[in-house]
């Protein structure tokens, strides 16, 4: 046991106590005790107060825009614009901010949420278009679409398990949609093993499009828009909304979109760590590691249902919706907008990553990265680069180089290298504040947490819509939930289901949680950290992690334990603090704090030595290295 008692006597002393005291008792995980008395930091003051204002606020939103029968109040649509996918996302970061410490309340809401809008949704049918005439949802799921909706749809769902993995609803739902895209379930016939293939960029689980798709089965049915919705795009009549969708017919054969499923075999992989699951998902990802090198080293956005690069879009590598010249005409204006979506395919490579810790994975986004700015041009006297590519080449440059992803790389790796090869494309007080220039980012990063969730409260209280004349998409402004400078500062974590807050990061829908650290109450047997206690995390380098914990509790001991990594995929080598330091070798501890007490603990740490696991401390036995 390690103390945080001010002198080295004492500290050894208290060591040599707690060795006699304990041997023969069964502990979960090693146990420290911190006693040295800390005035309450500023930044755990705003950190439980963050936690507290979420809660109240969300319970708020809840109450307003659901009904008795937990279904959001809204008038249902199908379609990419306000379908469904919408719906659920209008409750996204609650499962995140319960994982971090957030009230039992929280779950229970969202929860609900994602219970009430399966039914909703498999209820609710469409007229036109024939994929929603028996329902929106299918299996709990929806029948078909791309997975750029896909990804947003399952948000909440991708990190549902972080505290409630042991949900008999969770973990059925989690084979079962790893299952429509693994080849595995004969009603969805999504995957071609073949070719490792998944065979349209329109898929569910009623299986692919294996043809164009209409304008229409992207927008849906005719409804009233003008003087009754607001549109998220702009549209002001359904014949907008169709001409947004009517370059969208190109989706037959596989894009690198499809990737995302590979979350849905991560979840499965994290329950019992069947290894179907697992080779699953490295096989897939490795055909397009594959890809990307036969296609010089940029990930093609289609191919073909023979299993060649271009194969289903007349040869060309960059064809098919969501593509590398994916352009279409925005009807509002007449003008072309770029719609690459290949850069948020960067998940899927984190996901190989974090199964095995192999460095090919980030070495075909670095690879891109180089092809891209080898493109350089001189524009307007400034050095510029594509993000487009076309039968005429690359286009649609950009001043600078192409830095797409580089935090992510960076995250992951924690190269010297790749901080070097960002740059200033990660600019970013927190990365300012991590590299010891920025003291003031945890005080000021929360306030404007604060901030967020009080304005989205006025917006909500202020809104005078009703259900038939709101849009599923339409609540989503008023969601409170701020969850960024959380994750950040207590897990030294990346929040990448949020709009981009790193110009080099783009929105990304249905990630799991790449964090440094998570918390755990062993006393009430939750996620989360316990009542009274904050953390923030100062220091993150390829084999250190330093963390400060405080409770703020004047008379009451807390407990916390401390977990390497989301998933339990890191083992600490040692807890150190001041100049004593222990050896730990697990993937957690546990640290009791006295009353009013903290400390800030370093924790050398070995990064992605285990397979990553959903299952809490107490419940693990053992976890598998890789």
């Amino acid at each position: 046991m390690i103390t945080s008692r001010p002198t080295r006597t004492a500290l050894l002393a208290t060591l040599f106590l707690s060795a006699l005291l304990s041997s023969g008792r069964a502990q979960s995980a090693p146990l420290l005790e911190v006693a040295t008395p800390m005035p309450a930091p500023d930044w755990a003051l705003l950190e439980r107060e963050l936690l507290r204002a979420n809660a109240v606020a969300c319970e708020a939103f809840f109450d307003k825009y659901f009904d008795e029968r937990d279904y959001l109040e809204i008038f249902e649509r199908w379609g990419a614009n306000d379908g469904p996918d919408d719906a659920i996302e209008n409750v996204n970061d609650w499962p995140l901010l319960h994982a971090i410490g957030g009230s039992e309340r929280i779950k229970t809401l969202y929860t609900k949420a994602w219970e009430g809008h399966l039914r909703q949704f498999t209820e609710a049918k469409t007229t036109h278009v024939e994929f929603g005439r028996e329902g929106m949802y299918y299996r709990e799921f929806p029948t078909v679409l791309d997975w750029q909706h896909h990804s947003e749809f399952l948000t909440l769902f991708n990190v549902q398990g972080l505290s409630d993995p042991d949900s008999p609803a969770f973990q059925m739902r989690a084979r079962r949609y790893a299952g429509f895209y693994m080849g595995t379930d004969p009603g969805a016939a999504n995957y071609d093993p073949k070719h490792r293939i998944i065979r349209s960029a329109f898929n569910g689980s009623r299986g692919p499009l294996l043809r164009p798709a209409t304008a229409q089965e992207w927008a849906g049915d005719p409804f009233e828009v003008e003087h009754r919705f607001d549109l998220g795009h702009g549209e002001r009549t359904y014949e907008q909304t169709l001409q947004h969708y009517i370059d969208y017919g190109q989706v037959v054969g596989d894009h690198p979109l499809n990737l995302l499923s590979t979350t849905l075999a991560l979840n499965a992989y994290m329950i019992d760590h069947e290894p179907q699951y697992r080779e699953w998902l490295l096989s897939y990802v490795d055909a397009w590691v594959a890809r990307a090198k036969q296609n010089n080293g940029i990930l093609p956005s289609n191919v073909g249902l023979d299993g060649t690069i271009g194969g289903a879009a007349d040869g060309r590598w960059w064809g098919g919706v969501y593509g590398w010249g994916f352009s279409p005409i925005v009807p509002q204006t007449g003008e072309r907008e770029d719609r690459n979506r290949v850069p948020r395919t960067i998940i899927a490579f984190m996901n190989a990553y974090l199964l095995t810790g192999d460095d090919k994975y980030l070495d075909v986004w670095r690879k891109q990265t180089d092809v891209i700015n080898a493109q350089r041009k001189i524009i307007d006297g400034k050095p510029s680069t594509p993000r487009m590519y076309g039968a005429d080449g690359w286009y649609s440059y950009a001043p600078g180089d192409y830095h797409a992803n580089v935090l992510e790389i960076w995250y992951m790796s924690m190269k010297a290298s790749d901080r070097a090869r960002a740059g200033e494309a990660i600019d970013h007080p927190w990365i300012a504040y991590l590299e010891g220039h920025n003291p003031a980012y945890p005080a000021e990063a929360m306030r404007k947490d604060l901030e967020r969730i009080r304005a989205a409260a006025e917006r909500q209280r202020n809104d005078t819509s009703t259900p038939d004349t709101r849009l599923a998409d339409n609540p989503m402004d008023k969601n409170p939930a701020s969850v960024t400078a959380l994750i950040q500062l207590t897990m030294g974590g990346l929040h990448i289901a949020r709009p981009p807050w790193s110009r080099t990061s783009p929105h990304v829908g249905g990630s799991p949680l790449f964090a440094r650290l998570r918390y755990f109450d062993p006393i009430q047997r939750r996620a989360g950290l316990p009542e009274d206690v904050a953390a923030l995390v100062d220091t993150l380098t390829g084999d250190t992690t330093a963390v400060t914990l405080v409770n703020l509790n004047p008379v009451k001991q807390r407990t916390v334990t401390v977990q390497a990594g989301a998933y339990a995929e890191h083992r600490f080598r040692s807890v150190s603090i001041r100049d004593v330091s222990r050896a730990i070798n697990d993937s957690s501890f546990e640290v009791k704090l006295a009353p009013g007490a903290g400390a800030r603990l370093i924790l050398p740490t070995d990064r992605y030595v285990n397979q990553p696991t959903l299952r809490f401390p107490w419940d693990r036995t053992a976890i598998k290295s890789r």
